[in-house]
């Protein structure tokens, strides 16, 4: 099979812009194009591909990992004297985190419906910088009610990042594309996970005490000062919208012409305004009500890890295993395989989400269900402390089903692309309830005291990967049913020869409709 370019011309303000457009449907890819999908497309979209990369996914990741950073390092804070320092107990860390969530819940919907109307280069940014300042003054707080607001604002301010920055991916890469941009992203929010333990170890180790500080108020002083000059990267190189881009240092007018040419290829509309029959649409059609709730299911199906829970309590007498002690240092840094085995298994899927499996997102949701499901009843029949090796193991592999995150993100995203404003509601939506219910279920089914064992919390987590399951099929069914009833009402075909198609029919705007695969 050859690979086909599409020719498309693009009216811009000043003169009309000829523009090749590689199309993924029937692009021939090559072995070095699976490592990575520029080298399969024309010298202008690789010129074009490498500036976007180098600007929006590098911010995008930099932005990410600081974001995670910042939400992650009150857990290293509490395991190494915050919890000492404020007289925390029970489950006030819980009730912490719970009040992050709470303000994370508030501004995603309404920042990725801003992200539609003003330019991203402003309002990212902004969110940033105020984080980062939130995260700052955590570094003074004396007790747990200031830590509580606190952690309110860090997550209001985060709110918009995350499903902003899908969205924005989403508005410049194809679905051959979009999965590994993704997913480079997201791992990057793992990376600061990980990152954290580091620099908790290292704040612990070298800062604590210095000027009359504990090491964990260092660590919030030393994110804080990574986190502000991320911030202004993105005022400076953050690019807009292509349908919204203007001529600049980076970014050509040949460059936008070709990137607004590339989305208009596959379907994926630009900016409408609103009106009665546009909403009505929205909230009539199953996407924004069935989507969302994919993306809740995955986000709180997973088992919490209980290692450092584990680690800690053979610090605690009477002691489990006589003779075997964990250090903080130990506490902190024992965990970080798993994540980096996090990472890797999240990038082979994405590789393979856009490459051989050519945008196919739904079986790896599938596979990463079933994979957790076994790891939580393994979990369930293991003794806690008949093999250290054994449990080591387990908490490195069972994060292996968890990887689908950006997956599901890209398909609400190209399931959704004939309409903008519905596109930027679903990913804000979907990543906003999984969030409220994180918000909830942790006071009931992880709650701090139950661990290590957590019974009641990997019993949950039994029950919502065979819900989603069960709601990936029914959303399968809902994409074949829809085409099935739209090739009837073109008529010329049978609902039995359309159920054979292998394409879905997402509704667009009132005079088009968008067809993509299941």
């Amino acid at each position: 099979m050859s690979t086909s370019i599409a020719s498309n011309t693009v009216e811009s303000t000043s003169k009309s812009v000829q523009t090749t457009v590689t199309d993924p449907e029937i692009q021939k890819q090559s072995w070095l194009g699976y490592l990575w999908d520029t080298a399969d497309v024309s010298a202008q979209e690789r010129r074009m591909l490498f500036k976007v990369d180098a600007s929006l996914l590098l911010f995008a990741s930099l932005g990410y990992f600081i974001k995670n950073l910042d939400q992650t390092n009150i857990t290293s804070a509490f395991f190494a004297g915050m919890k000492e320092d404020l007289n925390m107990n029970g489950n006030e860390l819980v009730y912490a985190t719970s009040y992050w969530t709470a303000g994370y819940v508030i501004g995603q919907v309404p920042s990725n419906l801003l992200l539609t109307r003003i330019s991203p280069q402003y309002v990212i940014p902004t969110l940033e910088l105020a984080w980062g300042l939130a995260t700052l003054g955590t570094y003074s707080v004396k007790n747990v009610q200031s830590l509580y607001a606190l952690r309110f604002f860090v997550g209001l301010f985060e709110s918009g990042f995350y499903p902003g920055m899908h969205y924005i991916l989403g508005s410049w890469y194809t679905p051959r594309e979009l999965a590994k941009r993704s997913t480079i992203f997201w791992t990057a929010g793992s990376l600061g996970t990980m990152f954290s333990g580091f620099l908790q170890t290292a704040a612990y180790n070298n800062l604590d005490g210095i000027h009359g500080l504990a090491g964990w108020r260092w660590l919030m002083i030393v994110d804080a000062i990574v986190t502000i000059p991320i911030a202004l990267f993105g005022f400076i190189f953050l690019p807009d919208l292509p349908w919204a881009a203007k001529p600049s240092t980076l970014l050509t007018e040949e460059d936008i012409a070709l990137a607004c040419a590339r989305m208009k290829a596959i379907g994926r509309k630009a900016s409408e305004p609103w009106s009665k029959a546009k909403l009505r649409r929205i909230l009539t059609g199953w996407y924004i009500w069935i989507l969302p709730i994919e993306y809740v299911l995955w986000n709180n199906g997973p088992a919490q890890s209980p290692m450092q829970y584990w680690l800690k309590t053979f610090n605690v007498e009477p002691y489990p295993v006589p003779g075997t002690h964990f250090t903080v240092a130990q506490i902190q840094l024992l965990p970080l395989p798993a994540t980096a085995i996090f990472i890797v298994t999240a990038l082979i899927l994405a590789w393979v989400s856009d490459g051989p499996a050519r945008g196919l997102r739904w079986p790896f949701v599938i596979a990463g269900s079933l994979t957790t499901l076994i790891f939580d009843t393994v979990w369930l029949s293991m003794p806690l402390y008949s093999s250290i090796r054994g449990h080591f193991a387990y908490f490195y592999l069972m994060t292996l089903g968890t990887t689908a995150g950006p997956l599901i993100l890209n398909w609400i995203s190209e399931l959704t692309q004939a309409d903008n404003e519905l596109r930027a509601i679903c990913v804000a939506l979907a990543n906003d309830l999984a969030y409220l219910a994180q918000a909830v279920a942790p006071n009931f089914v992880w709650k701090t005291t139950d661990f290590p064992r957590a019974t009641k919390g990997y019993h949950w987590s039994i029950v919502l990967q065979f819900l989603l399951l069960s709601w990936t099929a029914l959303i399968l069914y809902l994409l074949r049913r829809d085409r099935r009833r739209e090739a009837v009402r073109e008529g010329g075909i049978t609902e039995s020869e359309a159920g054979e198609s292998g394409t879905a029919t997402v509704p667009g705007g009132a005079e088009e409709s968008l067809t993509l695969k299941v």
